[in-house]
């Protein structure tokens, strides 16, 4: 099921998520749910709080621009590692139209369930090294604007604000 993706500044998505105490079937129909809606947006990565669930739980493929890559569902990731620096332009499907460069590391590892609850541990580059670090910010009630300056972050806050209610308005319709 395809669910509707929060546009920031929505108040959900500045909370922090909450661990995931177990992994049953209610988690992989969310992760499927999830799966189904960042496909739905063409998007690389999303989180659960972008749907309005303070979970930690993200899902990522970046066979688009990472075709040796694999789609991956992360539960109560953590990242164990980071190293090196690069800085890459990101856009975010809580945030439509609006992209940034942001300062990330270059490879992350990071340690998490699987949908199966087995205990997995990724190192990972590239883009996958950057959605990873994007979608758990989101885990911590952040987004990539809180990585830019105030006035940027001020405008977009602007602009999203307009998209939110011209959706709100089509919704009333």
């Amino acid at each position: 099921m395809v669910r509707q993706i929060l546009i920031w500044p929505d108040p959900i998505l500045k909370q922090k998520a909450r661990p995931v105490a177990r992994v049953d079937d209610s988690l992989r129909t969310l992760v499927q749910d999830m799966f189904e809606t960042m496909y739905a947006a063409e998007g690389v990565g999303l989180a659960a709080p972008q749907v309005g669930v303070l979970q930690r739980v993200i899902v990522l493929d970046t066979r688009p621009r990472q075709p040796e890559s694999q789609p991956l569902a992360m539960i109560n990731p953590e990242i164990i590692a980071l190293e090196g620096k690069t800085t890459y332009t990101e856009g975010c499907l809580s945030i439509p139209g609006e992209a940034e460069d942001v300062d990330r590391a270059a490879v992350v590892t990071v340690k998490f369930l699987d949908p199966e609850g087995r205990e997995q541990t990724l190192t990972c580059d590239g883009l996958l090294a950057i959605a990873v670090q994007h979608e758990t910010d989101h885990l911590n009630g952040t987004v990539f604007v809180d990585h830019v300056s105030t006035l940027k972050r001020e405008l977009i806050r602007k602009r999203m604000k307009r998209v939110k209610a011209s959706r709100e308005e089509r919704a009333s319709v």
